[in-house]
């Protein structure tokens, strides 16, 4: 499912703004009576306030989810053949087939590759199989009174409660994951009122129910969260021996015409020479590389995480034709604990790495590759046992 971590938003609502509207902490009915309230001076009726929040109780399941973050501490290498089984791959050819005029449709209309949406499908509900079971306002209203990111989820309340009265969101029975996504693409109440779409013409916005509404929504968003039509995202890539690894990363871009001539050629198919893209290596120089495209930067806006995202980039380009990556044989990655040793001591470098919680994120990656650079190791943000030695 699209998660939302402790230090990052993964999933978040187009429309949340940056600031809470209601007191976080305290007594949770003390707090739901100033969300009423809240709600009331939004103009919602005092009737469909009380029949919304009614009922409306703290889950300390939700809490508990939020806080398990040990998915995002795999590789990308162990991440990617965890989430792409041979079952996944064939059920995903499949659901291509048999739902191949929704796709039409969803390429006509946003730009969007059919490969994309059904990567997410995939992972985030397997294909619709596994929506969640969590129910959407008491995981939201908890979330809401958590004083973490109340900011983030306060927002997606008021937007349940529109689609409430709408007629297209019960608070006692809809259901969905731990943090408020909801259907088989997992998206919360703000992004279906800013994205959702009506695929199938029947009047209303079904996420659970119709691929094509849940398609559709799912392109239309990342069309408004900004992807190029039409345009590739990642493609793996052979690199020369000689390459300068300190040009890897999201940092660094140039046209992928640019790349061809310092060597990197794809490994099947062209570059799409006249965009700009970054080489990246999520497990290091001797592991797969990749050529990531601007829409590639978009899949950031659906989830922060990096490992997700490259896997489901990748896992796209499967579904559409492309090879099994050549794994290589990267270095051993760090454990969890090892990664958070490495975080202080880089931290205490000067370097921003967020929060110290042994996953390499973005900031830990690009610390590590300055830091590689200055001990004239080579520079390509994979940490080592040799590098965390060294510090």
């Amino acid at each position: 499912m699209r998660i939302i971590l402790a230090t990052a938003v993964l999933a978040i609502g187009l429309s949340s703004p940056a600031t809470a509207m209601v007191k976080c902490g305290g007594s949770f009915s003390g707090f739901v009576t100033a969300m009423k309230k809240e709600a009331r001076s939004k103009g919602h009726s005092k009737a469909a306030v009380d029949t919304f929040f009614a009922g409306v109780r703290q889950d300390a399941a939700t809490l508990k989810a939020d806080r398990a973050q040990g998915i995002f501490q795999k590789s990308f290498l162990d991440f990617s053949r965890a989430l792409i089984s041979q079952n996944r791959m064939a059920v995903g050819q499949s659901k291509l087939k048999k739902h191949a005029a929704i796709f039409d449709q969803m390429e006509r209309s946003y730009g969007v590759s059919r490969g994309v949406l059904t990567a997410f499908w995939a992972f985030e509900t397997d294909y619709g199989a596994f929506q969640g079971n969590f129910n959407t306002l008491n995981s939201l209203m908890t979330l809401s009174h958590d004083c973490r990111r109340p900011e983030l989820f306060q927002p997606q309340v008021f937007a349940a409660l529109e689609l409430f009265e709408r007629g297209s969101f019960n608070p006692k029975t809809s259901t969905g994951a731990w943090a408020g996504e909801i259907g088989m693409v997992q998206m919360l109440p703000g992004d279906i009122i800013e994205a959702g779409v009506d695929g199938n013409g029947d009047g209303k916005v079904d996420l659970r129910r119709s691929p094509a509404d849940a398609l559709l929504s799912g392109a239309n968003m990342l069309r408004q969260l900004g992807w190029r039509a039409n345009e590739p995202w990642v493609q793996e890539v052979i690199l020369p021996k000689d390459f300068d690894w300190s040009k890897t990363g999201l940092g660094t871009q140039m046209k992928a015409s640019q790349w061809a001539r310092l060597g990197v050629t794809p490994r099947a198919g062209k570059l799409s020479a006249n965009l700009p893209a970054s080489i990246l290596l999520p497990q290091g120089r001797k592991g797969p590389a990749f050529i990531a495209y601007p829409n590639f930067r978009v899949y950031f806006e659906w989830n922060k995480s990096f490992t997700y995202v490259m896997t489901a980039a990748y896992f796209a380009t499967r579904l559409e034709g492309a090879p099994v990556y050549k794994a290589g044989n990267p270095d051993p990655a760090l454990s969890g604990a090892q990664l958070k040793q490495l975080q202080k001591k880089l931290a205490a470098r000067g370097h921003d790495v967020g929060k110290i919680d042994g996953i390499l994120g973005a900031k830990t990656r690009v610390a590590v590759q300055k830091e590689q650079k200055r001990l004239g190791l080579p520079a390509d943000a994979w940490p080592t046992a040799a590098l965390l030695s060294k510090l």
